[in-house]
């Protein structure tokens, strides 16, 4: 049971205005900041009148500012310990009802506090000030990973761009930058927050990027109603940044064409998200669960003539026309590439042109004819064999 003895109060009210504009400025709880005061308070009260022992309790009035000092006593019948104990005869002079097992809370008027706490634990409050602020924006960005920010460039040096976010910088490392694209101080841009994780002392960093799959896939969802409301889903985005993502969308609506959904009339849709990427080419693909299906349809632009699946294998062989080896395999391999990793799940996708598996058909036909062949002259071969050995029998037996 608590007791408090009213007594004079240490009066601060300057303290709640300052409070406030830090809530305003800086964005942290006023309740957060009178709590880490009041923890500084104690310290500096302990440090100051020599106290260490005793149990203190300072309390901050969140309307009024008024600062009371507390020294919580145990009541007992015989004191051993003054700074933590006070007689049950002296409890009951500030209020009858406590009894022994009490705690009565006596309010304290240590001279020059004010003074005194607000110097030594001036520190303190700041120090706690920047850790809430800091923790404050941590948990704000840490609940934006995943979404899109815009940001002024601070800093291009070539290796790391460095983004104004407005509370804090985030960092764009050279692997998250697109290769095409070149960044200057004052450009405005857009970026996926890529991770969030505390630096040193506890100040939160922020990685963002423009190279990764993720941020198309965002992009997608901010430009199309449709993915945004769970209409459309996105099956797998694969990219080559600066130059070509594929992005594969699925609709259980049979009556919803996702493909045109994305590319929206007259182009509108993809291009506003082309535009956001400085040109880069989008293929927008219609999943499907037949591999064979699918695997033809990634390799668009090229067209596809036939997909054999092996799917214990995890292995696509397609045949393509003549002419469209060259599309279907794309520049450096990127096509085909871009393709396998769309279809996910670690499939592998060999491309043939229809001469070239007509040859390895002709091939494989001469092979198994000259093994037929020699399959049927060792046939032969054992037949004539057999039959001398049973001449040779014969003649024995005559014998």
């Amino acid at each position: 049971m608590k007791k408090k003895v009213n007594s004079p109060a240490i009066n601060n009210e300057e303290l709640i205005l300052a409070l406030q504009e830090l809530e305003k400025e800086k964005g942290i709880k006023k309740e957060c900041l009178l709590e880490a005061i009041e923890n500084a308070l104690i310290t500096a009260y302990k440090r100051n009148f020599d106290s260490s022992e005793e149990n203190v309790k300072v309390t901050v009035d969140s309307k009024t500012g008024e600062v009371h000092v507390y020294a919580i006593k145990d009541v007992v019948e015989t004191v051993e310990h003054p700074d933590t104990q006070i007689l049950l005869a002296d409890a009951q002079n500030i209020d009858r009802k406590l009894a022994v097992g009490d705690k009565a809370e006596i309010e304290l008027a240590p001279k020059n506090f004010g003074r005194i706490a607000a110097q030594t634990a001036k520190q303190v409050i700041v120090q706690k000030i920047r850790e809430e602020s800091r923790n404050y924006l941590f948990e704000e960005f840490n609940n934006r990973k995943g979404e899109i920010v815009s940001g002024i460039v601070q800093k291009a040096d070539g290796n790391m761009v460095v983004l104004d976010l407005g509370k804090l910088e985030g960092v764009m490392p050279l692997k998250e930058q697109v290769p095409t694209e070149t960044y200057h101080v004052n450009d405005k841009i857009r970026a996926y927050v890529l991770n969030v994780e505390r630096g040193l002392k506890g100040a939160p960093q922020v990685t963002v990027s423009r190279a990764c799959a993720d941020f198309v896939r965002k992009l997608f969802e901010l430009e199309i109603p449709e993915i945004y409301e769970g209409v459309i889903e996105i099956k797998g985005v694969a990219r080559d940044a600066g130059s070509r993502s594929k992005v594969a969308v699925y609709s259980p609506n049979e009556n919803i064409d996702p493909v045109g959904s994305c590319v929206g009339q007259k182009g509108i849709r993809i291009q506003n998200i082309i535009n956001e990427l400085h040109g880069e080419k989008i293929d927008v693909i219609e999943w499907n669960e037949d591999p064979a299906i699918f695997i033809s349809a990634a390799l668009l632009p090229a067209q596809v003539m036939a997909v054999d699946i092996h799917a214990d294998e995890k292995f696509a062989q397609v045949i393509v026309p003549d002419d469209q080896l060259s599309l279907a395999i794309g520049k450096s391999g990127q096509n085909a590439r871009l393709s396998a990793k769309l279809t996910g799940n670690g499939w592998k996708i060999d491309i043939k042109t229809e001469s070239q598996f007509r040859k390895l058909m002709q091939e494989a036909q001469e092979e198994n004819g000259e093994q037929e062949t020699e399959n049927a002259q060792e046939i032969s071969q054992e037949n004539e064999e057999n039959t001398d050995t049973n001449n040779i029998k014969t003649t024995e037996e005559e014998n």
